[in-house]
């Protein structure tokens, strides 16, 4: 059987078998009853404690990511039972030929997905998806640290090390991503000035490489590896688990949001708060004016506490040049701070705005080009082309980035510049965005910025991703070769393509 019609039929027809193996000469994947027709012969798949299914269900799920810009089905989902299920499937798929892939699959109710934008978590014809929900056991929390499978969500984390007492010092502002997900392409907050990115709070992993070697791996065990996975978009290695930092919970939250017509001044009072260590939470945004008139800017800042120890709001604002009559000001319990957006993604969900096509762009500014460059962005960017989203835009210190591969500008103050598009539905200037995040990145580029790998800019090259590593590049590359030297996993990146 010629192998479009059969893999056609498979995807589309609704075959819920168990895959039985991948057929070289038809390059498809055949089920059981394929093989027993003598219809196809196939490299056998070894025995799973989980299961490898092509079923149009399964695949369906997986040909979209969260971005919705480029769809890419899978040809067959592995759903591990045990950690020889990814062992074997990686060994299969080196053997075959074939490219793998660990799939987020977070969110909430029934939308579960790969929250990458551009297509970073999808494999080509004949890929194996392998589904992070088939990894989510929380497995240990103490007084200082978790220990979690790769599919559990800080949301979930959050949740159980609150019940102790204990929350992770650093989380993403949407709670309901994978750990692994996260941590492999680096994860940022508002705590990014305290604890850098999610990635700095791994203590140790557990992984199995591109040549199917399960290895633990921290700073001081096989560091190389260590430093290659956490902030490396999954190129060497496939996490299964992650020990992770946990610090002392506050109860609750008072809650800031000062606004600013003057760019200069927001900037100013931004780093004065970050330098004077005034908040525990230190956030911001561009927004339109409710005129639509133009921009200005919120300094979204948070100062935690526990018990009566509440905290002087008359100091921690001294000195600051915020428009203060239209100051909002909110004491609210810490976990309904930290899942603060879980609201505005039902709002999203409502308006249609969740399900479409978002040609996000998120980049490092140095800081003494960021006046300059926003005021580019100001003169380019519509409240169109935000549509429901938003644009974070908030100061750093580099220094506290500590992974060697989430490369940062060569300045100690940098700021991230988070353009998070949720596109109006029906909007037909998808294709215009893309190539505005082109324009906009090689500015940022020229100026001295560097990208985070959440963002859909296209065209990106490997010598483009080589001069973007820059000094880090060799370590990578070295790192690539000999640990997944057959090139198998997560090929969507781009890196060595």
């Amino acid at each position: 059987m010629h192998s479009n019609t059969l893999s056609r039929r498979k995807v589309l027809g609704g075959i819920a078998a168990t895959v039985a193996g991948w057929s070289v000469a038809n390059q498809s994947w055949a089920t059981a009853a394929e093989v027993a027709a003598g219809s196809v012969t196939v490299k056998q798949v070894p025995a799973l404690d989980g299961t490898l299914t092509t079923s149009a269900t399964d695949l369906e799920a997986f040909r979209q990511d969260f971005g919705r810009l480029k769809p890419s089905a899978p040809w067959a989902v592995l759903r591990p039972g045990s950690d020889q299920d990814i062992v074997k499937m990686v060994n299969y798929a080196r053997a075959n030929k074939l490219k793998i892939a660990v799939n987020g699959q977070g969110g909430t109710g029934n939308d579960m997905e790969s929250h990458s934008v551009y297509g970073q978590a999808a494999v080509p014809r004949g890929g194996i998806s392998i589904d992070a929900r088939a990894m989510s056991k929380i497995i240990s929390i103490n007084a200082t640290n978790a220990v979690v499978q790769a599919g559990v969500t800080w949301g979930q984390l959050t949740d159980a090390a609150l019940k102790v007492g204990k929350t992770p010092p650093a989380l993403p502002d949407y709670l309901h991503l994978s750990i692994g997900g996260t941590v492999s392409i680096g994860g940022i907050g508002g705590t990014v000035q305290k604890f850098g990115l999610l990635a700095d709070t791994v203590h140790s992993l557990d992984v199995v490489t591109g040549t199917g070697e399960i290895v633990t791996v921290s700073a001081s065990s096989r560091p190389e590896l260590f430093n290659s996975v956490l902030s490396g978009g999954g190129q060497t290695a496939i996490i299964l688990r992650a020990k992770v930092k946990l610090t002392a919970a506050p109860q609750r939250s008072v809650v800031f949001s000062l606004f600013y017509n003057d760019l200069a001044t927001y900037l100013a009072d931004g780093e004065k708060v970050m330098a004077e260590n005034r908040f525990h939470v230190q956030a911001g945004e561009m927004l339109r004016k409710s005129d639509d008139s133009g921009w200005r800017y919120k300094m979204e800042v948070a100062a935690n506490y526990s018990g009566t120890a509440v905290p002087d709001r008359a100091k921690l604002l001294a000195g600051l040049r915020d428009v203060r009559a239209e100051a909002v000001i909110e004491d609210v319990a810490y976990r309904d701070y930290m899942f603060r957006l879980d609201g505005y993604e039902v709002y999203l969900k409502e308006t249609g705005h969740w399900y479409q096509p978002k040609p996000w762009l998120s980049l490092f500014l140095p800081a003494s080009k960021t006046k300059a460059f926003m005021e580019m962005v100001e003169k380019e960017l519509t409240a169109n082309d935000l549509g429901g989203g938003f644009l974070l835009f908030y100061p750093y210190y580099t220094r506290k980035v500590t992974r060697p591969l989430a490369v940062q500008p060569n300045e100690s103050v940098g700021y991230l510049f988070d353009l998070l598009r949720f596109p109006n539905p029906g909007d037909p200037n998808i294709q215009n965005m893309l190539e505005q995040n082109r324009r906009l990145y090689d500015k940022a580029v020229a100026l001295g910025a560097k990208r985070y790998l959440v963002g859909a800019i296209p065209g990106m090259t490997p010598a483009e991703w080589k001069t973007h590593f820059g000094s880090r590049w060799d370590a990578f590359y070295n790192a690539k070769r000999r640990y997944d030297p057959a090139n198998v996993l997560t090929p969507g990146q781009g890196f060595f393509a």
